[in-house]
């Protein structure tokens, strides 16, 4: 069998000579000194219900002993690929560069998704217009917190906050149409700003209405700590990158363009964050939001997730 039990890369004969096979999706977990979270992520992936997929792990210059052993060991499971230490950004492009598949999942390697992800993600995808980019579904934190972290794509909502999952499905060809993730953005949000330029060249999103994919919440992680911490700068990096998005014109322009019932972010609160990320200092807006989002996030002021099964929702 090929790698994580999928269908075996073989090749077969025809009348143009021998042609590779290609698995449906290609996952690509980025890793940096992650060997603790390896066993997990690959159980995960192990419980899907859909086979046809490969998995690439992107070794982003591991120096940690046990990740590395933990790495030589996949073996036939998992396809690992090796570079310098260049950040998320950078080990993300890579393994995406590197897939087989027309449909590509990043998948930060503490993270896993549940059983039927990626086949309902898949049908999903296979049946929505080509203007569609990726099939996300809702998070279930795990860690430092429990509960529901609802996900959501309106192009509003967006310029204000991802509202998107890390891991989503995704289709290689619109990675490739945006110019991939930013691999300058080595402090956070780097997947922020990808959505924003998926928005932008006229991308959608379909919403599974599944907590399907476990988020793992440390506190010294990414989102609690380093990103938190650095919220007011790597906000303004993104405004400046996408300047004419943030003009007062613009924002009132899209605002009136996504009321579908899809927002969750006001044009007062908008124009609020807006205000106060200009005239506060970012230190100071940064301790602002990082308090907002721990008291959320670890205080469970978190929407109650329904087990009533919902119909998938094209987003605005």
């Amino acid at each position: 069998m090929g790698p994580a039990g999928m269908a075996p890369d073989t090749t077969k004969a025809g009348q143009s000579g021998l042609t590779q096979y290609h698995p449906a999706v290609s996952v690509v977990v980025p890793c940096f000194n992650g060997g603790r979270f390896i066993d997990g992520l690959m159980a995960s992936l192990a419980r899907q219900t859909f086979r046809d997929f490969e998995i690439i792990i992107v070794d982003d210059g591991s120096t940690d002993i046990e990740t590395l052993r933990k790495l030589s060991e996949l073996k036939d499971r998992a396809r690992v690929i090796r570079q310098e230490n260049g950040g998320l950004s950078a080990a993300r492009n890579f393994g995406i560069r590197a897939a087989d598949a027309d449909l590509v999942l990043p998948l930060d390697c503490d993270d896993t998704i549940e059983p039927p992800f990626l086949a309902e993600a898949v049908e999903l995808m296979r049946a929505a217009p080509s203007d569609v980019a990726a099939v996300f579904c809702h998070m279930r934190l795990a860690g430092a917190a429990k509960g529901l972290l609802e996900r959501h794509f309106n192009r509003f909502d967006l310029l204000f906050t991802n509202t998107l999952p890390s891991g989503l499905l995704l289709r290689k060809a619109c990675w490739t149409t945006v110019g991939g993730y930013d691999e300058s953005m080595r402090d956070g949000y780097e997947d922020w700003e990808f959505h924003l330029r998926l928005m932008r060249a006229g991308y959608r999103a379909i919403e599974l209405p599944r907590p399907y994919y476990v988020y793992s919440l440390a506190d010294e992680g990414m989102l609690l700590n380093r990103a938190s911490r650095l919220h007011g700068r790597l906000w303004r990096v993104i405004r400046r990158k996408h300047a004419d998005l943030y003009r007062p014109s613009s924002v009132l322009s899209l605002w009136r363009a996504t009321r579908d019932g899809s927002g969750r972010v006001s044009l007062r609160k908008g124009i609020a964050a807006l205000l106060l990320a200009t005239i506060l200092p970012d230190a100071m807006f940064s301790r602002l939001v990082a308090g907002m989002r721990r008291r959320s996030l670890l205080e469970g002021r978190r929407p109650a997730y329904t087990a009533e099964p919902q119909k998938a929702r094209l987003a605005a």
